[in-house]
């Protein structure tokens, strides 16, 4: 039974996407360096960076995968991680700050709130021996868009790396990575470019990578090793998910013949404002507000009564679209994605169908 993925990513494709993954391409042909190489570019051109000052990284793997990657890989035996947390995917960050021995200090927020500038601070000055600062962008635990700016105000004063985790936000939002001076962003092959599973990515600032060589905890996760190969011709260390990356460039391509990220970015938003509209004509809780919420996943409450997610989860299903349970401790609530090959449409079908769901 076919069916449309209305979740943070992995997200429904394109038929081109998928099709183009029936090329078997060998690791070591000129052409498919190229590929890679071309992929490298495309991203910077994304990021609005130079490659003077900037380059790109792709890593086997998921997200996490590319998270770790950069915390195991640019922290040096005496750093200290400063990581900003309002969720599931920030608490992430400290565990494997902790898995990889590397001083941590955490600074927790309500996952419904955002990091308080003078708090952290006067963190910061508390704390002299912070060497790097890591947050979210998206937390996808709850759809909120954490604010960068301030953030990144208090790193370049304190002289900090800056370290972001912009997994469900690169390609769907315009990030000034350049203006905002982020050290490594850290995104994903099957969130807002709308590839698939199989690899994420670094944007680095050169000056920043180099200095992290020697850093490494690990060898296949050595980001700095990882570019000094790939930089030459674009040949990956250890095998590369080939057809990952052929549904990678075509999926760049087709964000280009959309119109870039700023179109992207407004059918995104078009799809969370008629999602959010629609389902409190339902009498569905939304969980943050308007200010707060991304384009990209939003959280709801458990209607009141005898409800459970499972049933509404398979005759949504059944009928066509796949949802997201909640991730919040303590509260029932489920998610819903907005993004991939979705639009406005589909969640009109989507209310009528949970609209069904509720009248049975």
């Amino acid at each position: 039974m076919e069916y449309k993925l209305l979740t943070p990513g992995p997200l429904t494709t394109t038929r081109t996407v998928k099709e183009t993954m029936l090329f078997d391409h060998c690791t070591w042909d000129d052409e498919y360096k190229q590929i890679t190489q071309r992929i490298r570019a495309s991203l910077l051109k994304l990021a609005h960076v130079s490659d003077a000052e900037y380059t790109s990284i792709l890593i086997q793997g998921s997200g996490s995968f590319g998270v770790e990657a950069v915390l195991s890989s640019v922290i040096a035996e005496d750093g200290t991680l400063f990581v900003l947390a309002n969720g599931a995917y920030g608490d992430r960050m400290v565990e494997m700050a902790e898995a990889n021995k590397i001083n941590v200090i955490s600074y927790k927020t309500p996952v419904n709130e955002q990091a308080n500038a003078e708090e952290v601070e006067a963190l910061l000055n508390q704390h002299p021996e912070i060497t790097h600062v890591a947050m979210v962008h998206s937390e996808t635990t709850t759809g909120m868009l954490n604010d960068l700016e301030p953030i990144s105000e208090l790193t370049q004063h304190y002289n900090k790396t800056f370290i972001v985790d912009a997994m469900s936000s690169f390609g769907g939002v315009y990030i000034d990575v350049a203006a905002l001076k982020i050290d490594f962003l850290i995104s994903s092959a099957n969130k807002c470019i709308q590839g698939v599973p199989g690899f994420s990515f670094i944007l680095a600032k050169i000056d920043s990578l180099k200095n992290s060589k020697g850093n490494a905890r690990t060898v296949s996760l050595d980001i700095y090793k990882q570019w000094e190969t790939m930089d030459v011709d674009g040949k990956w260390r250890f095998t590369s998910p080939t057809h990952v990356v052929l549904a990678f460039e075509q999926a760049l391509k087709e964000l280009e013949a959309e119109g870039g990220i700023q179109v992207r970015h407004a059918r995104y938003l078009d799809n969370m404002e008629t999602l959010v509209n629609s389902f409190a004509e339902l009498g569905l809780k939304h969980y943050l507000s308007e200010q707060k919420q991304s384009p990209f996943i939003a959280t709801f409450e458990y209607p009141e009564g005898n409800f459970k997610f499972e049933d509404m989860y398979n005759f949504v299903k059944e009928r066509g679209y796949a949802i997201y349970p909640g991730k919040l401790m303590g509260m029932n609530t489920f998610r819903i994605g907005v993004i991939g090959e979705i639009y406005r449409e589909d969640i009109e079908k989507l209310t009528e169908i949970i609209r069904e769901y509720f009248a049975k």
